[in-house]
């Protein structure tokens, strides 16, 4: 199963999320909930660095995703993250079994 933690400052602020874990629902190739994560996680972090140019402490290793950015960048990147969240809420309520999402307070 993947498990997102979307990470949240006490105002309520996502300010990052940790991934990890894998879905399971079809062979590595096949496996559609896990590409679909995948693919929304490197393009928000992308989005995030590449395009808004927030300064960020990303790390990737096998099966897990770190992702922090600075309390003042969080306004800025609000909008990134939060369609992230509704993508991967959206992912969860159809794979229930493969993924789920919690909220990190930090």
């Amino acid at each position: 199963m993947i498990l997102v933690r979307f990470l949240s400052e006490v105002c309520g602020s996502l300010v990052g999320f940790i991934m990890e874990g894998h879905a399971n629902y079809a062979d590595i190739g096949e496996d559609i909930v896990c590409a679909a994560v995948s693919s929304a996680a490197y393009m928000t972090v992308n989005t995030i660095t590449d395009i808004m140019k927030a300064e960020a402490d990303v790390t990737v290793d096998d099966g897990k995703m770190f992702v922090r950015i600075s309390a003042d960048d969080a306004v800025r990147c609000r909008d990134i993250f939060m369609g992230f969240k509704l993508h991967l809420i959206g992912l969860e309520e159809q794979y229930p079994n493969h993924i789920q999402v919690h909220y990190m307070e930090v």
